[in-house]
């Protein structure tokens, strides 16, 4: 097989292990997010990065007024006020463990692996200083476990872990090329 041909053998294959993962790379920094159509024609409005941020911004100020035991037991309580829509906080230990996650909460206390690994590494690696964005691909929930693009939003807590929250952009289209990937990074 020439290099040519197996680049979109390696695509697909790359593809199905992060479809069956849950999450992946990164790309570039944040975009709007604009009303896109689905499959089906009907009109879905995505979260906004500024609602994103502001929905970050209230866990910190939660955790900050309610400590870190009380924060992390409402950012994991599945009805709780941490979950708005298709917005919900996750936590991570800046060692890779999960604090909370309601849509996986069989992932807290463990150590995340593979390409969910490479997501809690390199996001947290983009808000241990401050704040920033890092966009990945994951399984919507509200879309039929539709694999779609998300800009995460993360802010570092204190010197042990961070939280932070994702907007969807809207469905993967799996035939475009994938562009070398960045992040941006705030105090």
């Amino acid at each position: 097989m020439t290099p040519a041909s197996t680049s979109p053998l390696c695509v697909l294959l790359i593809g199905l292990f992060l479809i069956t993962a849950g999450c992946t790379q990164e790309q570039s920094g944040p975009v709007p997010s604009t009303p896109a159509s689905t499959a089906a024609g009907r009109q879905v409005t995505y979260t906004s990065n500024e609602t994103l941020v502001a929905f970050v911004d209230s866990a910190v100020a939660y955790t900050k007024a309610n400590g870190r035991e009380k924060a992390l037991a409402e950012f994991n309580n599945k009805n709780g006020s941490f979950i708005r829509g298709e917005l919900y906080v996750f936590a991570y230990a800046f060692n890779g463990t999960t604090l909370a996650h309601p849509v996986n909460p069989e992932d807290v206390g463990k150590h995340r692996q593979g390409a969910n690994g490479v997501f809690v590494r390199e996001m947290g690696a983009v808000v241990r200083n401050g704040s920033g964005y890092y966009r990945f691909v994951y399984i919507n929930p509200l879309h039929n476990n539709t694999l779609e693009s998300k800009l995460g939003y993360g802010v570092q807590v204190d010197d042990d872990w961070w939280l932070g929250s994702g907007a969807y952009e809207g469905p993967l289209d799996v035939t475009t090329t994938v562009v070398p990937a960045t992040t941006t990074s705030a105090q």
